[in-house]
């Protein structure tokens, strides 16, 4: 069979709506996506391998040019023939859902990823490993899919008038959507419908995927970030629906959110993150019966709140986040509003379930700059930006670094160097090798995990930057009378 017919008989395979009945359908609406002439051969028979087979066809036959934009608008097509109408798929979502949460996620990543929404290829390429500091095992990633963002485009973006279809890439709009020059191919794209808080939101999967069924939840409506307590109550909501997965918000704020703050949305999925295995350093009281909170021993200023009582639970992170937004401490650069009256304070919180409890991370943020730190106090520091630069959002504040994709060959040119080989090291990374390599017996066998434990000691650095109470007698001094300051 030519990949064109293999095709066709996936598609009727799949669990899409279509039978053999729909067979001489199926085939014609490929043909006219690809052309009519001799299709391209596949080099296997997986689903991947026959789409690309066809995408070549199209560019072959003339139906679309090379570009990527191009390519990938049509693959998705392609891929949404097999892929069930958002009606169909939500009511199967809700009847597994019936037998178990998981059994209903489970379906619904499973498809995800079949129809090619979840770049799986493209995620096999990151870089991945461990790296044990002070603070425990932390998660280095080097991402492969997607270009660095530069946190003066994102605060600014956040300003831009919105008044294109979709207004952005998290509204639902994108469920089908083709997709344009500049903006992503969503043909294959499905949504979850489910309720929080007496309003319709989405739950879908992220396309790069950062770890494992990374999930985000979507506001039905175009409005910004903002975290209150109906944001305490969701988060709590959603890890009731899927007591198997974790939910968190990015905080509301330019510097130290993440980047999208346009559209409310957080993110969850079936992952332990290092900040959920940091023990507690000490207990604290909030005055909240039923609740036990305590500060983590974390890079991240973080108080921990425990319970089975989700309203006493988001009572505690209300009373926390209340506090915070108007709380200042100059002695150690804190300051919830400057003197033009702009709030510089919010929190990221996180929510999980710890067998019958539920587990509430509230992090305080704060988004200052000074001419010290034009980029941020509480941001990545200068001396750690050829490493990091990028906000510092949820997914980092728990432990789990997401870092460019220049890296993995910058990394390489700095093992040169410290190897003593010809290179090509990147001026930016200078200090830091001369650094490594007084401090290091390097050799060939050891320069990879030498420059990875290095690569995982700055990740840590970048997290103590981004805390707002040091782990010094200071930072702890400091939060502690924050601390009393809630009471």
């Amino acid at each position: 069979m030519s990949s064109l017919e293999q095709f066709v008989q996936v598609v009727i395979d799949s669990p899409s709506p279509y039978t053999n009945l729909d067979r001489i359908y199926v085939h014609n609406r490929i043909l006219g996506l690809v052309g009519e002439d001799q299709p391209v051969e596949a080099t296997d028979e997986q689903v991947n391998s026959l789409v690309d087979a066809l995408v070549k066809t199209a560019v072959q036959n003339g139906k679309i040019e090379g570009a990527q934009s191009d390519r990938s608008i049509l693959a998705d097509q392609l891929m949404d023939l097999v892929t069930p109408l958002p009606s169909i798929l939500n009511q199967r979502f809700w009847d597994k859902y019936q037998v178990s949460p998981k059994a209903a996620t489970d379906y619904f990543f499973n498809l995800s990823k079949t129809n090619d929404y979840i770049k799986t290829r493209a995620i096999a390429k990151n870089v991945s490993f461990p790296a044990e500091t002070d603070f425990g095992e932390l998660e280095i990633t080097i991402n492969l899919s997607k270009p660095e963002k530069d946190p003066k485009a994102i605060a600014a973006a956040r300003n831009q008038p919105q008044d294109g279809y979709p207004l952005c890439q998290l509204c639902m709009q994108n469920e089908g959507y083709l997709g344009r020059l500049g903006y992503p191919s969503r043909s294959n794209h499905r949504i979850i419908r489910m309720t929080l808080g007496g309003e319709t939101w989405g739950f879908q999967y992220s396309p790069y995927a950062y770890f494992n069924e990374h999930s985000i939840f979507l506001d039905q409506i175009h409005r910004p970030m903002v975290i209150n307590r109906q944001t305490f109550t969701n988060l709590l909501e959603i890890v009731k629906q899927l007591p198997h997965y974790f939910v968190g918000s990015n905080a509301d704020l330019p510097i130290v959110g993440g980047s999208m703050l346009s559209h409310e949305h957080y993110q969850g999925g079936r992952h332990v993150f290092p900040m959920m295995k940091a023990p507690i350093a000490r207990t604290i009281d909030l005055g909240v019966a039923g609740v036990e909170a305590g500060i983590v021993k974390w890079p991240m200023s973080t108080i921990r709140l425990v319970g089975s009582d989700v309203v006493a639970l988001t009572d505690a992170a209300v009373k926390i986040h209340d506090a915070w937004m108007n709380y200042s401490d100059e002695s150690v650069d804190v300051r919830a509003f400057t003197t033009d009256g702009t709030r510089h304070h919010t929190t990221t919180p996180i929510a999980y379930k710890d067998g019958e409890n539920y587990v509430l991370d509230v992090v305080l943020r704060d988004n200052q700059t000074s001419d010290e730190f034009p980029d941020g106090i509480f941001h990545p520091h200068q001396d750690v930006q050829h490493i990091k630069k990028e906000n510092i959002g949820l997914i980092e504040v728990m432990g789990r670094a997401i870092l460019p994709a220049r890296l993995k060959t910058e990394l390489v040119e700095v093992e040169k160097y410290l190897l003593g080989q010809t290179n090509q090291m990147a001026g930016m990374h200078q200090a830091w090798a001369d650094q490594l390599k007084s401090t290091n017996s390097i050799t060939a066998e050891n320069v990879t995990a030498v420059v990875n434990a290095a690569v995982g000691n700055v990740f840590a650095r970048v997290l103590a930057d981004a805390g707002v109470f040091k782990w010094d007698d200071a930072g702890e001094a400091a939060f502690a009378r924050f601390i009393s300051a809630i009471n």
